[in-house]
């Protein structure tokens, strides 16, 4: 208390000089311990700082290389055939540019090489497209010389790899073998998931025909890209046409058009990578109310002998504050410094998912708003011990032992709770744009708080009503620091349980929608699907799989037609007035159904009667609707639809409602057709089927596609496989981020042991004087941060169980049936790391004598 100098004119005003004077004096012997409790907001500045700095130079590189996420300046798209009116749009667009053709679909192809066979995206394209950015490959000159001239093809380079084929080898796509003349890396706007999905073999256009793999009823789509006269506006010019483009059921998009709907696809990414890195910050902020709260605790006296001084309340207050908004200034300065360094990392983190190249830049804009968020998040958590300051009585300086604390509302208190909820709310709505969602936001935020902290209490509660009093002295003692004065139960509990919860929903969300796709064992499920079968080859490739020693499980007709008219609303109609809710798509979409006189058993009756078999070829055909697909077109049980069956006009009548199952794997659909109606209509099939090892499905794809080129093979085992490996990357973003909380919340582990130090100090003299070995005391603060660790660990994988639950009902709608075993990990890992973070920071306890507790009590 040296340096404690009260002047006259302090008691008459604040005077700041003097206030930051002190603040910085009483500061010097306490300056670690202040700056690693704000230390625990780092990290959450840091997220922060470098998902918005990622982000804004994810959005100038958009805007920079917005032309090559399209390659032209404008593209049409078309599931169908043009007919002779928009044949003649599309040939007029192209008056002083120039215009590319490209016909996509799936097909087998066959590597003769290596004998493989695999569903592919092929795409036949002919013209000068791109016209900007470029099709890269190996070498660079493949993607110009495989269209001018020979049979040439350019293919995905995972694919080159997967089959252990080169450039220079060949690829045989339908009837025609083509050379391999180059490696595909990349197709502008195309990221490395869709190219996993999707995997690319480009052919030049002219030879499409001679492939033989247009049937009817293959599913096509017709693309058309334009580099338009100079002087022409894109969207002025679709804007003009789009009438007749939506009419005719035509896509299109432009350069602006592409850059706002990737902009905004990458921004939602961002704005949730974002709130993971906010939860990690307000994670740290508990960490710094609770330290604060311990802080003050020691500070009493000092704060008493102010007051008896003549420091008013206030001034002790701006005293104690003013150290808190220098450290967290502090704290937000040193995170936004780590979090622009963190943003080097993530564009490389985030490649497979991103259609653009990134560039690293410092983004000033970000680090202002990380230091103005972190410094106003930490003062406002640390306003709650703070406010205790002022009533804190002279007396206190010579009757220590009795609170001198008031226990009066505070309405202060209540407008700093207002304040913080303001906060996260005014934050959510930045970053998710509506207020709907930013007030779901935060009130999950304060659930997920609540819950934890229900649970520590109601856990501190029943260890200390119901633990066994005839255990060993160490385990009671262990016990009893769970509910004793300066515990940290609560604080790690919501810290360490919340980062916990988030990173083990992510491993159970993760099993739980790969089980649901996961094939089954059993002979009874399907895992190879064939369809685009013509109905002259039905028979012959039935016989084909079981001569393989398959099953064949379901050959279903499917028939694609087009809705013409709807209780007698056309699309024009629907267009017209907005006010009737129906979705354009219900006219533009090209619809695929079947018939069959019966309900398979992924199929239950909503409503209605199903009637299997037309009896009056008169009347409109009684059809059944999936009830989901029902509800978004309005329509009900007796409503009328006119469909287009590729030229013949079929009235129909809805007089059945069905629940479907579409997680299980068997053909499914929107619409059902009796039998009599659809049997001469053009048609494919697709016949369902069970391999029972990997060998046998590349040996019958193999064989099928040689003898039967136009049939496509989906091997569901491979697209689970795909769909693995999608999951791992998203969830290992979001694990990158949730671990910032799991840091964040042992760096509170870390303070609030610091802080605390001197109270265990205490406990371990006075045990030690009553008795207790080293090894015991050791012992018993291993064996509470044991209980520590498996109480915040525990706490938030209870708390993922519940929430992957809901994710699996409400969201997912899928069964909730769970695999608990990456939780055990999860456990243990988070358990052992607290028990070593607190044993290391404990270390020096034992150390301590006696005598030197003794004279710090005395002064």
């Amino acid at each position: 208390m040296s340096d404690i100098i009260i002047h006259p004119e302090v008691k008459r005003s604040l005077n700041l000089r003097w206030l930051l004077q002190m603040a910085w004096r009483d500061s010097r012997r306490n300056r670690g311990k202040l700056a690693l409790f704000i230390s625990s907001i780092v990290l959450g500045i840091a997220a922060l700082v470098a998902i918005n700095s990622f982000s804004d130079n994810l959005k100038t590189d958009i805007d920079k290389q917005a032309k090559s996420l399209i390659g032209a300046d404008l593209v049409v798209m078309s599931n169908k055939e043009l007919d002779a009116d928009m044949q003649k749009l599309i040939d007029s667009l192209a008056i002083g540019g120039q215009r590319s053709d490209e016909v996509r679909f799936a097909s087998m192809v066959y590597f003769p090489s290596s004998q493989g066979t695999r569903l592919v995206q092929v795409r036949a394209l002919e013209g000068g497209f791109p016209y900007y950015g470029a099709i890269e490959s190996e070498p660079a000159n493949a993607s110009r010389t495989f269209r001018q001239g020979g049979l040439k093809a350019l293919v995905d380079h995972t694919l080159l790899l997967q089959f252990n084929a080169k450039p220079g080898d060949s690829i045989k796509v339908g009837d025609l073998t083509f050379e391999i003349v180059g490696a595909l890396n990349k197709i502008p706007g195309q990221t490395a998931i869709t190219a996993t999905i999707a995997p690319a073999v480009y052919i030049p256009r002219q030879y499409l025909d001679s492939t033989k793999l247009l049937q009817k009823g293959s599913r096509i789509s017709y693309y058309f890209y334009y580099k338009l006269a100079p002087g022409t506006d894109a969207d002025a010019l679709v804007k003009k046409l789009e009438p007749r483009l939506e009419e005719a059921g035509f896509g299109y998009d432009t350069v602006n058009s592409r850059k706002e709907s990737t902009g905004e696809a990458y921004a939602d990414l961002a704005n949730f990578l974002a709130l993971v890195g906010f939860v990690a910050l307000l994670l740290g902020c508990v960490g710094v109310a609770s330290a604060v709260h311990v802080y003050i605790r020691e500070k009493l006296s000092t704060i008493g002998v102010l007051r008896c001084l003549g420091v008013s309340g206030k001034q002790a207050f701006l005293i104690y504050l003013f150290q808190v908004m220098a450290m967290g200034l502090i704290g937000s300065v040193v995170g936004a410094v780590i979090g622009s360094l963190i943003q080097l990392y993530l564009p490389q983190l985030f490649q497979s998912f991103l259609p653009v190249e990134v560039t690293v830049a410092v983004s000033w804009l970000a680090i202002l708003q990380g230091i103005a968020i972190g410094l106003a998040i930490s003062v406002l958590f640390a306003l709650l011990p703070l406010l205790s300051i002022r009533d804190v009585s002279p007396l206190i300086t010579l009757r220590g032992s009795v609170e001198h604390l008031t226990s009066q509302k505070d309405p202060v208190r209540w407008a700093v709770y207002t304040l913080i909820l303001a906060f996260i709310f005014v934050f959510a709505y930045f970053q998710l744009g509506t207020w709907l969602r930013a007030l779901s936001f935060t009130a999950g935020v304060i659930v997920a708080f609540v819950v934890l902290a229900l649970i520590a209490r109601g856990m501190m509660w029943a260890v200390r009503r119901f633990f066994p009093v005839s255990w060993g002295y160490v385990w009671r003692q262990s016990l009893a620091n769970l509910y004793r004065p300066n515990n940290q139960t609560l604080l790690l509990t919501v810290s360490i349980g919340l980062g916990t919860a988030l990173i083990a929903t992510l491993f159970l969300m993760q099993r739980l929608l790969l089980s649901e796709v996961a094939i089954s064992g059993s002979k009874n499920q399907p895992n190879l699907v064939l369809f685009d079968i013509q109905s002259a080859q039905k028979e012959q490739v039935a016989n084909m799989v079981r001569q393989q020693g398959m099953p064949v499980l379901q050959l279903v007709p499917v028939v694609t037609m087009r809705m013409e008219e709807m209780n007698g609303l056309t699309a024009a109609d629907v267009r017209r007035d907005t006010t009737l809710g129906i979705p354009d798509w219900a006219f533009t979409r090209e619809y695929r159904v079947t018939y069959r006189d019966t309900l398979i058993d992924s199929e239950k009756t909503a409503a209605g009667t199903w009637t299997g078999t037309v009896t009056d070829p008169d009347k409109p055909v009684p059809i059944s609707l999936e009830e989901k697909y029902a509800e978004r077109l309005k329509v009900e049980l007796g409503d009328t639809m006119i469909f287009n069956v590729q030229g013949a006009i079929v009235p129909t009548v809805v007089q059945h409602l069905r629940e479907v199952e579409w997680n299980r794997v068997q053909t499914n659909f929107l619409v059902l057709f009796p039998k009599g109606v659809l049997e001469e209509a053009p048609q494919f099939h697709v016949l369902m089927t069970h391999t029972a090892t990997d060998v046998q499905s590349a040996g019958f794809q193999r064989a099928l596609v040689q003898r039967f080129p136009n049939i496509s093979a989906i091997d569901l085992g491979l697209i689970l496989q795909t769909l693995d490996d999608i999951l791992s990357k998203i969830s290992f973003v979001i694990r990158f981020m949730a671990l910032f909380s799991i840091s964040t919340g042992l760096l509170v582990l870390i303070g609030s042991v610091n802080i605390s130090k001197f109270q265990r100090v205490q406990e371990s003299v006075l045990l030690r004087t009553l008795g207790a070995s080293r090894r015991q005391i050791l012992s018993i603060n291993a064996f509470e941060y044991l209980l520590l660790g498996a109480l915040a660990a525990g706490t938030g994988i209870l708390l993922s169980v519940a929430a992957s639950w809901a994710l699996a009902v409400f969201s997912f709608e899928v069964d909730f049936v769970p695999d608990f075993a990456p939780l055990l990990p999860v456990f243990l890992g988070i358990t052992a790391l607290t028990v070593a973070i607190g044993m290391l920071n404990s270390r020096g306890i034992l150390n301590r004598p006696p005598l030197e507790v003794l004279r710090r009590e005395a002064a």
